[in-house]
């Protein structure tokens, strides 16, 4: 676990007094996991992908996708099919910018919602923002904290293989639209390495997570007049 020096906290966008902690890293490296993890520490997490489903499902998204690309990324039973429109966005930067102007304030107002409702709980310590595009769409200058999971290629690659059955070609060919992870890395708080041992001693990536939750905890402001 690496340690960018102090994180302070003092002019931050703690939400009700609760630090928002963004998770980033490589494609397949395990950030929903990490995020998980935190989870069972008492954060409460933003599943961004999971909201994007969710926007999938509204009748007026469906309208507007419907009115650019045809049923041809529906599937028989009036779905979305992600992988029909994941295929056309990567060949087109524009088609991609024009879905996300769709979906991300889609997505910006249920987060907030959601904040909302888990923020009085006092079982809440921290929100987790698990995003794919933390950086891409400027989500980590609203978090207290960024934390990288720092994967392995080979780790992460064996992973997409498995459970997407994508090759070293399609994994590039992702990346290669998103921010380089060495940037990614250097400009986080907080750097995880994830080499898939969950609990051994004090580099499994619980002990990590446990230890960089509690420094952020300890850096946290009090909540300001406003609730934010």
């Amino acid at each position: 676990m690496y340690i960018r020096g102090f994180v302070d906290l003092s002019s931050s966008r703690v939400f009700h007094g609760k630090p928002i902690i963004g998770i980033a890293g490589g494609i397949g490296g395990g950030k929903s996991f990490v995020a998980r993890l935190f989870g069972e520490l008492g954060c409460h997490v933003i599943d961004s992908d999971a909201q994007v489903r969710a926007a999938y499902n509204d009748p007026q998204v469906q309208d507007a996708i419907r009115g650019w690309w045809g049923d041809g990324v529906f599937r028989a039973d009036n779905t979305i099919n992600r992988s029909a429109i994941a295929a056309r966005i990567f060949q087109s930067p524009a088609e991609r910018d024009r879905l996300e102007r769709l979906l991300h304030p889609w997505v910006n107002t249920a987060r907030e919602q959601e904040m909302l409702t888990a923020a009085g709980s006092t079982q809440v310590v921290a929100f987790v923002w698990d995003t794919p595009l933390l950086f891409e769409t400027g989500l980590n200058r609203q978090c207290d904290a960024v934390v990288f999971v720092d994967t392995a290629e080979a780790l992460r690659l064996h992973r997409l293989r498995d459970t997407r059955g994508w090759d070293e070609a399609e994994l590039r060919r992702r990346e290669n639209s998103q921010w380089p992870l060495d940037k990614k890395r250097e400009i986080s708080d907080y750097v995880l390495v994830n080499t898939a041992d969950v609990d051994t001693g004090p580099t499994g990536i619980r002990s990590q997570v446990r230890e960089i939750l509690s420094r952020i905890l300890a850096n946290r402001q009090q909540p300001s007049t406003d609730g934010h």
